[in-house]
């Protein structure tokens, strides 16, 4: 079993900047790629960023390109993500997820075991 934690999250203007982080515990070991999604109402829950514990390879939505950053802490066992020039359309719930089997796949919800209980940012015009 693996514990996340998400905290950060918060209310900031447009062009302002939050950092979000992802505590792990429990069975971290087994943690192979941590990933940030986000769930908007009335919406489906989509991938933000990803990154591999192993090699710390990182990916992102082409939509956070260039204004999210995830980055990993080993010895604390965290991830964050820092999220900079953010949007009124950035605003959602944010989710940590962890994938313990090491697939290819990153940027699918299913391909995810465990995930953490979410924290809102709210973007305001």
């Amino acid at each position: 079993q693996v514990q996340l934690i998400e905290s950060g999250g918060g209310l900031v203007q447009a062009g302002g900047s939050l950092r979000l982080s992802c505590a792990a515990s429990g069975r971290t070991f087994s943690m192979r790629t941590t990933g940030w999604f986000r769930q908007a109402p009335g919406k489906e829950r989509e991938f933000v960023a990803a990154i591999r514990w192993s090699i710390g390879t990182t990916y992102y939505a082409d939509s956070v390109k260039g204004r999210f950053t995830i980055s990993r802490d080993n010895a604390k066992n965290t991830v964050y993500l820092q999220m900079n020039s953010l949007k009124p359309e950035d605003m959602a719930v944010y989710y940590c997820a962890a994938d313990t089997v090491g697939r290819a796949v990153y940027w699918v919800v299913q391909d995810y075991d465990y995930w953490g209980q979410g924290t809102q940012v709210t973007v305001s015009s």
